[in-house]
């Protein structure tokens, strides 16, 4: 045998070995890895929800993106959400709640800013995504924050402060520390009747188009045709919550849409504000429970000095407009998730009680 041959030979084989202890060393699954009774994995990669570079967020088998038509503010943070469902599980149809999501399902919520808001599908930077993972016992709350080379992120159950720039809507450049919640955190608007649950998932806040990679199509028809959601009835007959940016929508349901999502959460009757008798919940339509001319249970400077929730006709005098638009930690409100006013919500809320008319029996100061 000549020495071209066995030269050729000695590197096909070394070749091979390298190859097999690779394999041995750092396997390659190409499904999802999520095990709901193993502990939570170091790093956002380890699942496997994300194929190819795990930036470019392309979904997994078994991983569907999803868009809600009202969203959460968080700082102005836009947000990539995906479910997952482990193989021959299903979704079942719930019209008035959250998705009822069966054990082993995730939901991965990933928080960016695109370097420039005025084109959002450019260059962005992704801080932290959260996962909600469905396991036996409970739902259990998890954040992964990515490293600056965007390659990756890593468990952080004590939370973390990011320094965050952009090119805001109206060409300003804006900064901020994002803060990204500790584990208790994220409980707490979480809580609903005493557990940690999902929040944005309701048929109403899903029941819209997504531009999926084969084209657009209903959030719920593309569920239930994947075979995530069982018992779809008819989409036309499908609720739908308005967008509360929509200006064509009416006030009053852009209103509650925001309410909702921002603080419906926290203020209903099962909720961890459910002793302040303000629901702000999709569903709560007592006037009284909803603010208008209630006095706070407890009182402090979070109330401005201000004597009710809702003045009617006057939104200077309405405690709700006084949190929403202070960054006080005292005083603001949501307590969570901001560090910002959310300066279209308040303009929304200020149209709103200053187009509704009565008078209350306790004289506003």
């Amino acid at each position: 045998m000549n020495r071209s041959i066995r030269f050729s030979l000695f590197s096909f084989f070394a070749f091979a070995f390298l190859l097999y202890v690779s394999s041995c060393t750092n396997p390659v699954s190409e499904k999802v890895t999520l095990d709901i009774t193993a502990k939570p994995y170091e790093m956002l990669s380890q699942y496997n929800f994300f194929k190819g570079a795990m930036k470019q967020l392309i979904p997994n088998d078994r991983t569907q993106p999803y868009d809600l038509i009202s969203p959460l503010f968080t700082d102005y943070a836009h947000k990539a959400r995906f479910i997952y469902l482990p193989e021959g599980k299903t979704i079942d149809y719930a019209e008035d709640k959250v998705l009822q999501l069966p054990v082993g399902a995730c939901i991965i919520k990933n928080f960016y800013y695109p370097d420039d808001f005025r084109k959002p599908e450019g260059s962005r930077r992704i801080i932290e995504t959260r996962l909600l993972v469905h396991r036996s016992e409970a739902w259990d709350a998890l954040a992964y924050i990515w490293n600056d080379e965007q390659t990756d992120a890593h468990l952080e159950v004590a939370g973390d402060l990011k320094k965050v720039s952009w090119i805001h809507y109206d060409g300003t450049k804006k900064e901020i520390d994002y803060i990204i919640p500790n584990k208790n955190q994220c409980k707490g608007c979480h809580w609903i009747n005493g557990a940690i649950t999902p929040i944005g998932p309701k048929v109403k806040n899903l029941n819209k188009d997504y531009a999926y990679a084969e084209g657009k199509e209903n959030q719920l028809t593309k569920l239930s045709k994947v075979g995530f959601l069982k018992g779809l009835p008819d989409i036309k007959t499908c609720p739908k919550i308005a967008n509360y940016l929509d200006t064509n929508a009416g006030l009053n349901d852009r209103v509650k849409a925001y309410l909702d999502i921002n603080c419906g959460h926290c203020h209903n009757p099962g909720g961890p504000a459910y002793t302040s008798g303000l629901y702000l919940n999709y569903e709560n339509d007592d006037k009284e429970h909803l603010g208008f001319c209630k006095t706070p249970v407890s009182a402090g400077r979070g109330t401005g000095d201000l004597l009710v929730d809702i003045q009617p006709g006057d939104p200077a005098k309405s405690i709700m407009v006084f949190r929403m638009a202070s960054t006080d930690p005292g005083i603001k409100m949501p307590e969570l998730g901001r560090s910002l006013v959310h300066q279209e919500g308040v303009d929304l809320i200020t149209k709103w009680i200053d187009a509704q008319s009565g008078a209350c029996s306790t004289p506003a100061n």
